[in-house]
């Protein structure tokens, strides 16, 4: 059976469907060898069209006690080869596959032209017209301005632990997050991406914490408002979105990159020790102005901000993803510093 991607910069790429259906989406890709049950799980790929760059997906076959969410979130997947263990899943998930393309002449050319708009069609009576009628109903990600609501919880959860109580903004949070929190003790309040500072007052938070999620970050004005709210009485952290989310509310401005960091083995340098850690990374937009924040961790590549400090006020934030679910595990005691905050927290500055 065959299937088509229709890309923006007018090229039709024929490959083969593993599973049918039509999608569209931003064409992204990520070099992950390993972990294509977490990364087609992740909720900071919804909208998205994912293309893993590594040739073989599928070779330790699928289990669902590696998802970080319970679907798969890219709109299609794309590979040089998917198992028949990975491809029944997808179909079974609705989300069209393709493989037996040139997945390093993709790669190439979102290197080169940026990630970009692409329609997807795949099955038996595929065409590619149906492709690039997907392609011009493509939006880009800043324009999906509730895609929060596509990747959040529907109301409160309540993970149980007896040390201090982190309060998540879920704007797509991985399972990960959850549970490294809750494997050092602590009493995890999730609520949705559209919570209020009211609500987020009721659960009497020892921290607020902004997860990670898909898309603008422009867009999630709400977590943006808590963040606001709670900055100077209340320890604030994020992960990737969550970094993002922290920086413009403080002041500071973020940018869709051209391509992204997405994959296992980003560089990342701490400015204090210089040392340099290996780091999981999924994102499509930066921080370009920290804002009121210091910026403390650097990516090694192309010196974009990988963490931020707050001056006088508890805020510590990574880019990349310290519970490296697939990945390395350099950066899991950030989860540490997070609650030390809530133990210790600085003292709010007050004015006479």
């Amino acid at each position: 059976m065959s299937a088509y991607i229709a890309l923006a910069d007018g090229r039709v790429v024929e490959g083969r469907s593993r599973a049918p259906g039509t999608g569209r989406g931003e064409l992204v890709f990520t070099t992950a060898y390993t972990g294509y049950e977490e990364s087609l799980t992740d909720p900071s790929y919804a909208e998205q069209v994912l293309t893993f760059s590594y040739p073989l997906i599928g070779n330790y076959g699928v289990r669902d006690d590696r998802f970080e969410s319970e679907s798969v979130q890219p709109r299609v997947a794309v590979a040089r080869e998917f198992t028949e263990d990975v491809a029944e899943w997808l179909e079974s998930e609705g989300i069209p596959a393709v493989d037996g393309v040139d997945t390093r002449d993709l790669v190439t050319g979102i290197r080169e032209q940026g990630a970009m708009r692409c329609g997807v069609a795949a099955g038996p009576d595929a065409t590619p017209e149906q492709a690039r009628e997907q392609l011009e109903q493509c939006v880009g990600m800043s324009d999906h301005v509730d895609i929060g609501a596509q990747v959040s919880v529907d109301g409160p959860e309540v993970y149980d632990g007896t040390g201090p109580r982190v309060t998540l903004i879920d704007c797509g949070a991985k399972k990960s997050i959850i549970d490294a929190l809750v494997e050092r003790g602590a009493e995890v309040h999730r609520l949705p991406y559209d919570a209020t500072p009211a609500e987020v007052a009721d659960t009497d938070p020892d921290v607020v914490f902004i997860s990670n999620g898909p898309g603008d970050p422009a867009n999630f004005t709400a977590a943006g408002a808590v963040v606001d709210h709670f900055a100077g009485e209340v320890p604030i952290a994020g992960i990737c979105l969550g970094q993002q989310v922290v920086a413009r509310s403080l002041g500071g401005e973020t940018e869709k990159m051209e391509f992204g960091h997405r994959g296992l083995n980003q560089p990342v340098r701490d400015l204090e020790t210089d040392r340099v850690i290996m780091t999981t990374q999924n994102h499509g937009y930066s921080v370009a102005d920290p804002g009121e924040l210091s910026v403390t961790q650097v990516n090694v590549n192309d010196d974009t901000a990988e963490g931020l400090e707050g001056v006088g006020i508890d805020v510590l934030t990574r880019q990349y993803h310290p519970e490296a679910n697939p990945g390395p595990h350099d950066s899991l005691g950030f989860f540490d510093d997070v609650l030390a905050m809530a133990e210790s927290p600085t003292p709010p500055v007050t004015s006479d």
